[in-house]
């Protein structure tokens, strides 16, 4: 038996939520034709503006969704069904990556969330803030204080829910309780089930605290260093999305927010102009599952903010006449705001592994295979603890290059601050290559790097009028010899992380075509042939200074040139934070929202 069928057989039978929201499963069953608020798109943004603009009982608020509910679907329940685990495929979009120059022209299909709570439903659950630089970074660039690190600090207790971990285990000295929110919404905690390498990481970093020195917590500001990873597991351990948080059962019921699942925008319709600008506040929408079905459109009273995530906004927004007039013109669609900077200045983290064997029953792999699994699926079934309550890993680190280093010397330093990380290694107690499966045999140790800051950009282009047609997705990672050479020296970081004296005896052996590799041009021959990504595409309408000849939203996240039209989602960032980014994105949105709120009242 399988293991995702066996989960299947053994969970869903006793699978059982809290009480049941009432969701619009079909775009047939909305009769209402205007509302104050649309929102397109109910990802990980968008539950959060939904939930803070209904909290004013006066203001309706409708949520367009393309995937279907998250509800009563065990693979997003349970921490350990992350991406690339068996999930059903209908829960993401189908999306494939144009051929990649620096992958050996390699293409493959590029998860993101098709689901209500979008890729926070379906991702590994990071919950890491980044470094306070690269907020200060992000307010330097826009000219807007509002966006730093000090300014957005006041968000976090009102976002966040800490929570004890599945396992319940003592957690002084892995975290900084200072810098967590206890009465949030969403919640967040530490790792529920140990592995024996979790010891051996932490004695990494007093053996040799220069390479690889220990944080108390990452999401402090002071991001630099090997900590604890924290993650959107609540408690009782299930996965904590923004469909569970903020459109959970008691947010979603409100009588003035109505969510529709199975509803594909198609595009945003101008509406009239307003100081020569032209207006938005119209949106036309299709059922997902039958796109031969007659389109619906709604009206907004205030504004239409699309939240369709960094591949779908920038596609939206095309779609709808906004963007390169050359690149519209060739797929066939009217201008109507001309802007050559929509779909352009995406970036995204480029993934490589280096996986080791180690001691047999000394990793997950162990609790996945036969009576082992059957066993862990029980647990998990009847407390909620286990090894199924793992996401991704225990622990995770982020460093910079050498003060010194040739590589900053010869292409310069990208990293907004000295707190950023330019390399990230993410340390899992078992297998990790997706999409190959899992050995048969064997337990593992695998050490995920990627380049914090790619230097690298690429396009969400479109190609077709056909709203349903996915646009050329070309994230064009490793074609800047920044990226390529802080890559090779991160895989050569984590070759050195397991050389330590504390692993020695744990780690047995490098496996797989890695195990060939130790000159720097077969780590750059390994990186490109082997790479996959991290899944953390953003850009496409980043935010600039109000005024500004570049970037596709203002400071306020209004998209320029344009009346009515918001974009809250990752789209917006300039560039990636040293960081896994849900987080960075519910804590813009929290923002948003009262971006949203005072310009009501002020109207």
């Amino acid at each position: 038996m399988t293991m995702s069928s066996c989960f299947r057989t053994l969970v869903i039978s006793a699978l059982a939520l809290s009480a049941s929201a009432v969701l619009l499963n079909s775009t047939d069953q909305l009769t209402k034709t205007q509302f104050d608020y649309i929102v397109v798109g109910g990802g990980t943004a968008g539950a959060v503006i939904a939930n803070r603009l209904t909290e004013d009982p006066s203001i309706s608020v409708l949520v367009l969704e393309a995937g279907r509910s998250n509800r009563d679907i065990f693979e997003i329940e349970a921490p350990f069904y992350g991406p690339g685990v068996s999930t059903p495929a209908d829960l993401y979009w189908p999306y494939t990556i144009t051929p990649q120059a620096g992958y050996n022209n390699r293409t493959f299909a590029y998860a993101r969330g098709h689901v209500l709570g979008g890729s926070s439903s379906v991702n590994g659950m990071y919950y890491t803030r980044g470094s306070s630089s690269d907020y200060d970074g992000y307010a330097k660039i826009t000219g807007e204080s509002g966006w730093s690190w000090n300014s957005l600090t006041k968000y976090f207790a009102r976002h966040e829910r800490w929570v004890p971990p599945a396992d319940h285990h003592n957690i002084t000295g892995e975290y900084n309780a200072s810098a967590h929110g206890t009465n949030g919404i969403l919640q967040v905690s530490l790792p529920g089930f140990g592995f024996p390498s979790d010891a051996k990481i932490i004695a990494v970093t007093q053996e040799n605290p220069t390479d690889f020195p220990f944080n108390l917590d990452h999401n402090d500001g002071t991001l630099l260093g090997i900590a604890w990873s924290q993650g959107t597991v609540g408690d009782p351990a299930y996965r904590d999305s923004s469909a569970t948080s903020y459109l959970g059962d008691k947010f979603i019921n409100r009588s003035n927010l109505y969510v529709v699942v199975n509803a594909q925008v198609t595009k945003v319709v101008q509406t009239g102009t307003s100081s020569k600008k032209p207006s938005f506040r119209a949106v036309q929408f299709a059922n997902a599952n039958n796109h031969s079905a007659p389109y619906k459109q709604v009206t907004a009273n205030n504004e239409v903010i699309l939240s369709a995530g960094p591949i779908g906004t920038p596609h939206l927004l095309q779609l709808s006449g906004i963007g390169d007039t050359i690149k519209l013109n060739k797929a066939g669609i009217k201008t109507i705001i001309n802007n050559p900077n929509v779909g352009q200045n995406i970036t995204d983290h480029p993934l490589a592994v280096a996986p080791y064997t180690v001691p047999e029953g000394q990793s997950l792999d162990h609790y996945l295979r036969g009576a082992n699994l059957t066993a862990s699926v029980a647990e998990w079934n009847q407390t909620k603890t286990g090894p199924l309550t793992f996401a991704v890993s225990n622990q995770l680190g982020f460093f910079r290059l050498p003060s010194n280093s040739s590589i900053i010397q010869q292409f310069g330093d990208p990293t907004p601050g000295p707190g950023s990380a330019h390399i990230e290694l993410v340390f899992t107690p078992g297998w990790v290559q997706f999409p190959d499966p899992r050995p048969a045999n064997g337990s593992f140790f695998t050490v995920s790097v990627t380049v914090s800051h790619p230097t690298s950009r690429g396009s969400i282009d479109i190609v077709s009028s056909d709203p349903f047609t996915q646009p050329l997705i070309n994230p064009n990672y490793l074609t800047t010899d920044f990226d390529i050479q802080t890559y090779i020296y991160g895989l050569k970081l984590a070759k050195k992380f397991v050389a330590s004296q504390a692993l020695q005896g744990f780690i047995l052996a490098p496996y797989g075509p890695y195990a060939e590799v130790e000159t720097d041009e077969e780590i750059e021959n390994y990186l490109r042939e082997t790479s996959l990504t991290f899944s953390h595409i953003l850009g496409g309408a980043e935010m600039s200074p109000k005024g500004a000849s570049w970037g596709v939203v203002d400071p306020d996240l209004k998209v320029k040139g344009a009346d009515g039209l918001r974009i809250v989602d990752a789209s917006i960032f300039p560039y990636l934070p040293s960081s896994h980014p849900m987080a960075e994105t519910y804590l813009f949105a929290e923002r948003a929202s009262d971006l949203i709120k005072a310009d009501r009242k002020q109207s």
